[in-house]
């Protein structure tokens, strides 16, 4: 695994999101700065609290015309019923190639209760409008995940 990191310059990508519309991070770019999380699951307790912690900074980041885009293996149908269920505010993509994962450095080997399998390590990146990357966030529990990355784009 080759993790991107501060000063890097982002990969470009475009992924469907949760209603299934083709979301690009130069597009996105356009608006402002990204911030590109990636989670392993869409669903699960440690994803669901992290997810919910920028859904109520949603003003905050707006303010600071931030675009949150959260990256999965998981299925468009999955994030839908994800986001829904969660109310989310910003747009989830699938990666179920985890073409883009492979692109930041984030897929790779983790272990779990003993078991070594593949997937992606949950890692975040802020990135300028000028398509590099200010801030690689690693240092974070998923409750708190979202002030972290608050206080690094103020």
């Amino acid at each position: 695994m080759n993790t991107l990191t501060a000063g890097d310059v982002a990969p470009t990508f475009t992924l469907q999101n949760q209603f299934d519309q083709s979301i690009s991070l130069q597009d996105c770019l356009k608006k402002g700065p990204v911030l590109v999380y990636f989670y392993p699951k869409a669903a699960t307790p440690g994803c669901t609290v992290q997810a919910q912690g920028l859904r109520d900074i949603k003003a905050d980041l707006d303010g600071l015309n931030v675009t949150v885009l959260g990256i999965s293996p998981d299925p468009v149908a999955k994030l839908q019923r994800f986001s829904d269920k969660q109310e989310l505010n910003f747009h989830l993509l699938s990666d179920e190639d985890h073409s883009v994962a492979d692109a930041f450095g984030v897929w790779g080997e983790k272990q779990f209760m003993g078991k070594i399998y593949d997937g992606i390590h949950r890692l975040s990146f802020i990135v300028g409008t000028d398509g590099k990357i200010s801030h690689f966030v690693n240092k974070f529990k998923t409750k708190d995940h979202h002030e972290v990355v608050l206080k690094l784009l103020k």
